[in-house]
């Protein structure tokens, strides 16, 4: 059986449906959380940025993160959607994927997926529709699928 696994996500939520093909129904098996990544990023950090001295004079100035934290969120967010799909792909439960993210989240599953799942993808389609129904999910898959 031709089995695909359609994975809708965002930087906090992700669903995964499996279908056997063309024209087949969306079955949702799965879905995913990291709630800290809805949260502002007052929220996710408890102290203010360090303050250092100018090099050559008087003046002090605030430090900045390389990455704000609700980044590093949506980060651990893939990877931890990406070691799923990894772990399932070895157990043998897809066989093909659909990647369906807005496009700086699918940027991040892309950078966190193993090549072995990488392979696997099909499709990708840069939307947010992890709050949409399976029927409207369904209708923005590629025609040919």
């Amino acid at each position: 059986m031709n089995r695909t696994w359609v994975v809708v996500a965002e930087s906090s939520r992700a669903r995964i449906f499996s279908t056997t093909g063309p024209r087949a129904g969306l079955d949702e098996i799965e879905g995913l959380a990291q709630p800290e990544a809805r949260l502002k990023e007052s929220d996710l950090v408890s102290d203010s940025h360090g303050r250092s001295f100018d090099s050559g004079g008087t003046g002090r100035h605030a430090m900045g993160r390389e990455v704000d934290q609700k980044h590093h969120e949506a980060m651990s967010f893939a990877r931890t959607i990406c070691e799923h799909l990894e772990r399932d792909r070895t157990r043998g439960n897809y066989e093909k994927l659909i990647l369906i993210a807005p496009p700086a989240f699918l940027g991040l599953l892309r950078k966190s997926m193993h090549q072995s799942c990488a392979d696997r993808v099909v499709a990708t389609i840069n939307k947010n529709l992890v709050q949409h129904d399976a029927a409207q999910i369904r209708d923005h898959l590629p025609d040919w699928f």
